[in-house]
């Protein structure tokens, strides 16, 4: 069998085992068994120790643990009812917008992703905190799982990004250029999902909760007043990150200790819901750490059977112009992104892709930008669609639901993608600014 047969015999065989009810992780690592046994030469005594070696891999991680960390954040935000006083101090400033509190998806998201630089954490945590108030309020349920699942994608864009410090090792570029790089295209990003937003509820004004009555400038202030403790809780952890006194690991922990202080400080911190925020983030980032794990198997499979490496020479024969390559380039991730996960679509094309770029013409930093664009898209693109998996354990939902809820959100990474296509400097800017143009 050739790599598009062995690829595609392994893709419905994965959909068959999801159709049938089987645990993702489960899914994930019985597909790659399965490809390790039946399209590789390896000895039956390396099978069960690439497994093994590959869930220790995906695990033991010291930035992987800020991925429990940053969720036991939300827990206690969400258990100590803080999040109902930050949605009661945004309400009256979001009042005449349209789609009013939906906005604050995409906000949380983008500050969130500042922070923990992690798709799934930002993720978890936000939805965790989001999805229950505007349920609260009878906002649409489908717009709200939309844009968590693809906001929530704004933390590998967002500097620190675990992504892109990924991409600047295999490209020997600038991580601060490429950090840099990150910033314009994840604002006009939250733009984008915010504007559909507003067209939405445009459009829709049935399904969108009445608007409160108005309020004096005296009163909105009054009212914020309880986005205070939460707002100063963020702006510490971005200050300590930036300033270079903690990793995001580090930042995590303090964020859980900052919110900890918060809820006994307004005393609406006891035994019962400490616990019960404990035992919950304990459960979801278990959740997301067995899907890491049969992730990272597939992908040890994905490796040894070179289907990567073999559909990413099989584009530089084509011999292509350079938007058209970028055109292909972009169907080829698009693809992988339906079995591997983001770094993993990094490390495994690298090797082949960024000499065909650099020989194109194209800025290294830029393609970073637009190869973290697409893993974007891959987080959101069915069958491995690693914040749809996290959206379905958190709410119940099938994640075919959830993905369906994200196309129009999805559309807002395409619009992005083709920005930073036709106008480059949308990425270059920044860092040439900052930095002065590379040499």
């Amino acid at each position: 069998m050739n790599v598009v047969e062995v690829g595609g015999f392994l893709l419905v065989v994965m959909l068959l085992l999801l159709a049938g009810g089987v645990w993702i992780a489960m899914t994930l690592a019985i597909v790659g068994l399965i490809g390790m046994v039946m399209f590789t030469n390896l000895p039956a005594a390396v099978w069960g120790k690439n497994l093994f070696s590959a869930m220790w891999e995906s695990s033991a991680s010291w930035e992987l643990a800020a991925l429990p960390l940053f969720i036991w954040m939300g827990e206690i935000l969400f258990r100590t009812r803080l999040s109902e006083q930050m949605f009661e101090g945004l309400a009256p400033w979001l009042n005449r917008v349209p789609g009013r509190l939906m906005h604050t998806t995409i906000l949380g998201c983008g500050i969130f992703g500042s922070v923990s630089g992690s798709s799934a954490a930002t993720c978890a945590t936000i939805a965790k905190v989001a999805l229950p108030e505007l349920a609260r309020r009878g906002y649409d349920e489908r717009l709200a799982l939309g844009s968590l699942a693809t906001a929530g994608t704004l933390g590998i864009l967002i500097p620190p990004s675990i992504t892109m410090v990924v991409y600047a090792v295999a490209a020997d570029a600038s991580i601060i250029r490429i950090f840099l790089a990150g910033f314009i295209p994840g604002l006009i990003l939250m733009l984008l999902f915010s504007g559909y937003i507003a067209i939405w509820s445009i459009r829709n004004p049935d399904r969108v909760p009445p608007a409160e009555p108005p309020s004096s400038l005296a009163e909105k202030l009054r009212r914020s007043g309880s986005l205070i403790p939460c707002g100063l809780l963020i702006v510490f952890i971005v200050w300590v990150l930036i300033a270079g006194w903690a990793t995001a690991t580090e930042c995590a922990a303090y964020g859980v200790l900052g919110a900890l202080v918060i809820a006994a400080a307004s005393r609406s911190l006891n035994w019962q819901n400490f616990r019960d925020s404990l035992m919950s983030a304990t459960r979801i980032s278990c959740m997301i750490m067995f899907i890491l794990a049969g992730a990272a198997f597939l992908t040890k499979t994905m490796a040894f059977t070179g289907i990567p490496r073999e559909l990413a020479e099989w584009v530089h024969s084509l011999g292509l112009s350079p938007f058209a390559l970028i055109g292909v380039l972009s169907i080829l991730y698009l693809v992988l992104g339906t079995a591997l996960d983001g770094i993993s679509m990094i490390v495994l094309t690298s090797a082949v892709v960024l000499p065909m770029i650099q020989k194109a013409g194209f800025d290294l930093v830029w393609f970073g930008i637009f190869i973290v664009l697409l893993v974007e898209i891959a987080e959101v693109t069915p069958p491995v669609g690693f914040n749809l998996f996290v959206l379905q354990n958190m709410t119940g939902k099938d994640s075919n639901v959830i993905a369906k809820a994200a196309i129009p959100f999805f559309a807002c990474l395409v619009i992005c993608i083709g920005l930073i296509t036709v106008f480059p400097e949308i990425v270059t800017w920044l860092p040439d600014l900052t930095m002065g143009k590379e040499k």
